[in-house]
């Protein structure tokens, strides 16, 4: 019998790149899809094992533009695999660009910035869940995660400042919680989680690490770690998980 499938989407960001090398160490014979806009880049700075014949015996890399007729085309090459996945785990997200950087204050929002964040950061993920969920049953026992943030929490928002990216990823955690709940009929042996990171050593954090508290910038292989071991510690019950790197719960 087939191990079930670990399924990554934007895997070219750090933390997904990270979070391959730590399941393909974790779970070595079980199939590891791959799916990002461009080719995957070398792995070997997270682990070496990925270079090795045994990962590339298991591994398949699917190039997808993340626009609708590419993600229908991606997700009928791979339905088998979605139907009895272990985990799909989406990475997708952005926060800057070199046009546009989070707003301090009222005159700073800018409709294409906040079009850009909605697209990256709620459209495509929930169109991910969308044609894979078309695929998981009563049979399927997957765990389908999308990383949130912190800043996505409406009770948490105490600082004001980041209208768009804070708008985009509360808009993923209420298309999520919604998916859930329509997943909880279709598929009841599934489950959903939201995972903020934490501020990782990435690009997409580096103009901010300035003012991160000492001990609270991380790496990306911590990050995958962490996000491993909470994957396999959830409870099947039709909610959504919303919770950090620690596996504590984030107000909604």
């Amino acid at each position: 019998m087939t191990n079930s499938a670990i399924i990554i989407i934007g895997a070219s960001s750090a933390i997904a790149k990270a979070f391959i090398s730590e399941q393909h160490k974790r779970y070595p014979q079980h199939p590891i899809i791959t799916i990002s806009r461009s080719a995957l880049e070398d792995l070997s700075e997270y682990d070496d094992a990925c270079q090795s014949e045994s990962f590339k015996a298991f591994h398949e890399h699917i190039v997808c533009d993340n626009s609708p007729v590419e993600i229908t085309k991606t997700v009928k090459t791979i339905a088998a695999q979605i139907t009895n996945a272990q985990s799909v785990t989406i990475f997708n997200g952005q926060l800057h660009n070199a046009h546009f950087k989070p707003e301090k204050r009222l005159e700073d929002i800018h409709s294409d910035y906040l079009q850009w964040l909605f697209q990256v950061n709620t459209i495509t993920p929930l169109l991910w869940l969308k044609y894979i969920g078309e695929h998981l049953g009563h049979s399927s026992k997957c765990v389908l995660t999308c990383l949130s943030a912190r800043v996505a929490s409406i009770d948490d928002n105490s600082l004001g400042g980041w209208y768009g990216y804070r708008a985009s990823k509360a808009a993923l955690n209420m298309a999520v919680k919604t998916f859930a709940i329509e997943l909880a009929r279709r598929a009841k042996h599934c489950k959903c989680v939201l995972f903020h990171p934490g501020t990782t050593d990435t690009p997409l954090s580096k103009p901010f690490q300035k003012n991160v508290p000492n001990g609270k910038l991380f790496d990306p292989q911590f990050v995958a770690g962490q996000l491993s071991d909470l994957l396999t510690q959830r409870v099947i019950n039709g909610q959504v998980d919303y919770i950090d790197w620690q596996g504590k719960a984030i107000n909604w």
